[in-house]
């Protein structure tokens, strides 16, 4: 999800009149103070410091959002129990005057004392050391050249705009691939095999969505991983593929196949909830681009899955999304249904988003195999929006190669995608993995560079190489401007009080309030400084590091790098399943290529899955043991979920 705007150029405009007061009233607050002499009682004082000169809130702004230099805290006006005379209540007086005066200047009076606090102590934590660092590392020469911003305004990319349409990939065909006889074996089929069993006529779409549909029923409430199954149009589609298949028109590998997308995406006549109760009724009349390409596709849409409330963790509406390998943890998130429900066998696929780890984090938790392809490789219309220049749809697949396939089914130009692009990826089913020199990170899993180093790939240790201090302050204050942007009527109108959890964006919104254009724009140059030296220092193919490595996150997001996350086993823990419980702990890897290389990644990937089978897996939720906190899921088939208000 990626055009990236800029705060308004009229609140920098703001700000900037803000230095200009600076400059010329810098007295006038001494001229005008009021001494505690001019006091009476508690009503007059308030007065009396709301008439102190604005200049005073000139300055306050000044300190809160570029210098850091603090006045004292306060969380409420003077106290009965202090004097009212004391110097501390005259403070505290013109403190908060002065917090309520710099607010109104914002055209942000709406936020409570208590938020007013809350945002000023993060905004001395956190705001300011990353304006400083910032500030440090691109704003030390004028004018512009030696760190420009990564940002470009291109106006020939109009959505009337055309690129040459990329060749699609050669999708290999599965020969001897037979039906087995429990729905739970078909369950857990990779995608080309179950398109082989459709292109054979062994199941009909129809059956296969049954099977499906079956299963979410069954297994959504245990992991609550489920917002809506689209069982009408699911079959509605099923019925068109199996129509097509009796005429000879087979559509390609997706021709049939169910599949369930994150409910950030929209489709016409289905609840997109955004996994907030504030929007949890909301209907788009909108198609978004990626369902329209599954869709063209053959897919078969059986489910809306869960999102973290407002793509954040694993916390929606409806309750919090567990990990099907150890229900006794959580998915993480955001993208905690797709994640959760690919992992049980519940959809043969799902698409999710990242911004910031949505979908390596749960793609980890869970231990199922996820693709976060290049920055503008999917087209993002109809998609709830954080950031314009970080939001990326990927898929969660059972292997290397179905995720291969579903990007080829959804990649390219989407025309009112202004950062899409048709980028010309290689066929990654012909790429010779031995011409390849692969990097290894120190905590890279040494069995996978093991098993690749046995295929013929050079492989070499590495080491990524930046000097941005802190590639986490750049991808917040991105992040959160852009998703405030976003969500600024929904801030000013308080809904963030209904949040599910306020340590998130709440609280993370509140305080990009006062994050200044000019010091957004400042990011955004250590971004292009970041981006021109991770370039520098990609000297290898590819890479394989730690795929849930919190800098290396921020770094790959703000790069627009592509990662796809392995299974690589189980973790040693101290309580290994019993005839009790049967919790496991997954390990992963992440492969790592530069932007617009993700085929280099995918060969890789689909050469580890070759000779190994930690991605073939099933995690144990039919299997509970008494000391599991959740009970074992009913064997007969329930009714689709009520969710909670």
């Amino acid at each position: 999800m990626c055009r990236t705007r800029l705060l308004g150029w009229t609140r920098l405009l703001e700000f900037s009149a803000v230095c200009v007061l600076l400059l010329n009233g810098g007295t006038a607050a001494k001229n005008e103070a009021c001494t505690a002499s001019d006091f009476q009682d508690d009503h007059h004082r308030v007065l009396a410091a709301n008439r102190t000169n604005m200049v005073s809130s000139y300055k306050k702004i000044w300190e809160i959002v570029y210098q850091g230099v603090w006045g004292q805290s306060s969380t409420c006006m003077c106290s009965r129990k202090l004097d009212v005379h004391s110097s501390e209540c005259l403070k505290k007086i013109k403190h908060d005057s002065e917090l309520q005066s710099l607010f109104k200047i914002l055209d942000a009076s709406f936020f409570s004392d208590n938020k007013v606090h809350e945002i000023e102590k993060a905004a001395k934590e956190f705001n300011v050391p990353i304006i400083k660092t910032n500030r440090k590392l691109v704003a030390s020469e004028n004018g512009g050249l030696h760190y420009p911003s990564y940002l470009v305004f291109n106006p020939a990319r109009t959505n009337e705009s055309l690129q040459q349409a990329t060749k699609r990939f050669s999708h290999p065909s599965l020969e001897g691939v037979r039906r087995p006889k429990s729905d739970e074996d078909i369950a857990f089929m990779s995608v080309l095999e179950l398109g082989q069993l459709i292109k054979t006529k062994q199941i009909t779409s129809e059956e296969l969505t049954g099977i499906f549909i079956r299963r979410l029923k069954r297994y959504g409430p245990v992991l609550e991983s489920v917002v809506t199954i689209t069982e009408e149009l699911a079959y509605k589609q099923a019925k068109e593929a199996d129509h097509l298949l009796v005429k000879g028109k087979y559509l390609g590998p997706l021709h049939g196949i169910p599949y369930g997308l994150k409910d950030i995406i929209a489709v016409p006549h289905y609840r997109t909830t955004w996994g907030s109760k504030t929007f949890k009724d909301q209907v788009l009349d909108i198609e978004a681009w990626v369902y329209k390409r599954l869709r063209s596709a053959g897919g078969v849409l059986v489910a809306k899955l869960v999102s973290g409330s407002l793509a954040y963790d694993d916390i929606w509406f409806g309750g919090r999304t567990r990990n099907p390998w150890n229900i006794e943890e959580y998915s993480t998130g955001s993208s905690a249904g797709p994640a959760a429900c690919t992992s049980a066998g519940m959809v043969p696929f799902a698409i999710g988003s990242e911004t910031s780890g949505s979908l390596t984090y749960p793609a980890a938790r869970c231990g199922v195999t996820a693709l976060r392809p290049t920055f503008g490789t999917v087209g993002r219309t109809g998609v709830m929006s954080i950031s314009e220049s970080l939001d990326k749809l990927g898929p969660f697949c059972r292997s290397a190669a179905d995720c291969t396939i579903i990007l080829d089914m959804i990649r390219g130009k989407d025309p009112d995608d202004l950062s899409s692009q048709d980028i010309p990826l290689v066929d990654p089913f012909t790429v010779d993995i031995t011409k390849l020199t692969v990097g290894y990170l120190e905590d890279a899993e040494m069995g996978v560079v093991d098993v690749l180093k046995s295929k013929g790939v050079n492989m070499v240790p590495f080491k990524l190489n930046y000097t941005v201090e802190s590639a986490q302050g750049i991808l917040n204050f991105t992040m959160d401007v852009d998703m405030l942007a976003h969500f600024d009527e929904w801030q000013r109108a308080n809904l963030d009080d209904q949040y599910e959890a306020q340590d998130q964006w709440p609280l993370e919104l509140q305080r990009a309030r006062v994050i200044p254009a000019v010091d957004y724009v400042q990011a955004q140059r250590a971004r292009g400084k970041l981006i021109r030296e991770v370039k520098e220092s990609f000297r290898v193919d590819a890479f394989v590091g730690n795929a849930t490595d919190w800098e290396r996150v921020c770094v790959g997001n703000l790069v627009g790098m592509p990662v796809i996350v392995v299974p690589a086993g189980f973790k040693k823990i101290s309580d290994p399943p019993t005839a009790d419980t049967r919790r496991r702990t997954t390990i992963t890897t992440g492969i790592y290529a530069p932007p617009a290389r993700d085929h280099i990644a995918l060969a890789l990937a689909m050469a580890y899955q070759s000779v190994t089978d930690h991605h073939k897996q099933r995690p144990p939720i039919d299997d509970l043991g008494p000391n599991d906190s959740v009970p074992n899921p009913p064997i007969k088939q329930i009714p689709p979920r009520q969710l909670r208000g």
